[in-house]
């Protein structure tokens, strides 16, 4: 009589609960791979989300710096356009950049930027007046003098210059006297 696979003296074999059947092997390696694409999949969907996270941020920063220097050069024309001189336009200019900027006061870094900033206003400066008078030499076209000066900012400070415009401003509690 062969022995019974359900008693516990029983040697394993085959017949018997705890020995793995023959394609027990083949069903772990099965799985096995399962769990490993599983994983992969994981990965695969982790490093997508962090592209799609990290180009939407260069999106929204290339979006802010388009808007801001749309903005920034608006006004700024609009505040040369009047001067009556190159040096009442750069004065106008570099004004109009402190007061977007905040700055109150001078430091040499910002004495730097305003001055480099003086050829972005002369640029738009000209670019108002096509019939400027030939003494006034020639000037890039307002487009070059920016790019001009956004490379020089970036190359100086490591940064865009319109990170300057992210500054944050503290909400002031409304006080009624």
């Amino acid at each position: 009589m062969p022995p019974d696979p359900h008693r516990p003296d029983a040697p394993p074999d085959a017949a018997s609960p705890t020995a793995p059947p023959a394609d027990d092997a083949a069903c772990t390696v099965f799985l096995a791979c399962l769990d490993a694409d599983a994983q992969a999949a994981a990965r695969a969907e982790t490093s997508f989300r962090q592209e799609i996270a990290d180009r939407t941020a260069a999106l929204a920063e290339a979006r802010a710096h388009a808007f801001r220097r749309a903005d920034l050069m608006r006004a700024l024309a609009e505040t040369v356009e009047g001067a009556d001189s190159r040096e009442m336009a750069v004065a106008g200019g570099q004004a109009l950049l402190r007061g977007r900027l905040g700055w109150t006061q001078d430091s040499a870094a910002r004495v730097e930027v305003l001055e480099a900033f003086a050829a972005v206003c002369l640029a738009v400066f000209a670019a108002a007046r096509p019939q400027a008078p030939a003494d006034e030499g020639a000037v890039p076209p307002p487009a070059a003098a920016l790019a001009a000066f956004e490379e020089w900012y970036a190359g100086s400070r490591e940064t865009p210059f319109w990170h300057l415009f992210e500054h944050y401003m503290p909400e002031t509690p409304l006080v009624d006297f």
